[in-house]
């Protein structure tokens, strides 16, 4: 018989680009490939019981270099609950672009989650922390991607926004995630 934790989380919101795979610039879906780690973090996640939807700002769509279907396909084919994609232009003003927490309160809406017991994971502290913090979630900066550029460069530009964790990569995070107290319900033997 083993331990089998409980957790008060609704979901973990995992930022594209630089987070899971990448190096933090676009790429296509079709040369998109996940860290060794992210493939593990999603593991985790998921024998957890705990769902995993990204979110992600894609202004190409909006150009026409590449499609909405063919970054659900990738979500999809990772294992993901749901996505959630912006694909407005870089300039145009909208609800959902991060820093906006408008894909959040989407996702809150349509999944039936609380966004106070969501994690939100990502790279840029200037769009993923600022509308995790819009929206009332936790907050996890990972240092992969532009994360290290975030918290020494640019930090002036999300000063007023702490990360509840700051972590190496996704799995890290998500190590954190399943290993905070405040997460757990409590312990049940199996």
């Amino acid at each position: 018989m083993g331990e089998q934790r409980a957790y008060e989380i609704d979901a973990v919101f995992l930022d594209r680009d630089g987070t899971i795979g990448g190096t933090g610039h676009f790429v296509h879906p079709n040369q998109f490939a996940l860290y060794p780690f992210s493939k593990k973090a999603i593991q985790l996640l998921k024998e957890n019981g705990i769902k995993i939807v990204a979110v992600t700002n894609q202004h190409r769509i909006s150009t026409g270099v590449v499609s909405r279907q063919d970054f659900e396909e990738e979500f999809r084919a990772f294992g993901f609950d749901g996505w959630y994609i912006c694909p407005h232009a870089m300039d145009e003003a909208c609800a959902c672009k991060k820093p906006q927490p408008g894909m959040l309160l989407e996702a809150a809406e349509d999944l039936n989650l609380d966004l106070k017991r969501c994690v939100f994971i990502g790279d840029v502290g200037s769009t993923d922390m600022l509308a995790a913090a819009a929206a009332g979630c936790r907050k996890v900066l990972v240092k992969t991607g532009w994360g290290a550029d975030s918290l020494e460069t640019y930090r002036s530009k999300w000063s007023e926004v702490t990360p509840d964790h700051i972590a190496e990569n996704v799995l890290d995070a998500v190590q954190w995630v399943l290993n905070e107290p405040s997460f757990q319900r409590k312990t049940t033997v199996q």
